[in-house]
């Protein structure tokens, strides 16, 4: 059974988003992404970043250079609740990696709550 087009078309939408704001990090369109209220975990055992002005601040902390990389990504999942994206993501001068990310919209469109998971693909588990 195929998932309601609106909740796909949300997806999209939020991950155009996503990808314009890590593209310029302009704050204004990392926290049009985010409810006010919403979780940013960096690291899915960590401590995350709340609330916008928190989102905000931690993305352009950790911000990456304009132009220093691609992504890629496909659903693996959309549900009326969630969203699971898997990505790679390509450093023009650095690593390449595998993303699993799991982000939670509200009606309005607006992210939650959102999980990133990442590795290095030179570095995989178990290799030392």
């Amino acid at each position: 059974m195929s998932e309601p087009a609106d909740n796909q078309d949300a997806t999209n939408r939020w991950m155009t988003g996503y990808l314009e704001a890590w593209s310029s990090n302009d704050p204004d369109q990392v926290a049009a992404l985010f409810t006010e209220d919403a979780e940013y975990f960096t690291d899915p055992f960590g401590e995350p970043w709340r609330g916008r002005a928190g989102i905000v601040a931690g993305w352009l902390e950790a911000a990456d250079e304009p132009g220093s990389f691609s992504f890629e990504w496909s659903p693996l999942a959309v549900t009326p609740d969630v969203s699971i994206i898997q990505g790679v993501t390509r450093y023009t001068e650095g690593p390449t990696y595998s993303n699993l990310w799991v982000i939670r919209l509200t009606p309005d469109g607006g992210a939650r709550e959102f999980i990133e998971r990442w590795m290095d693909q030179d570095k995989p588990s178990g290799s030392s």
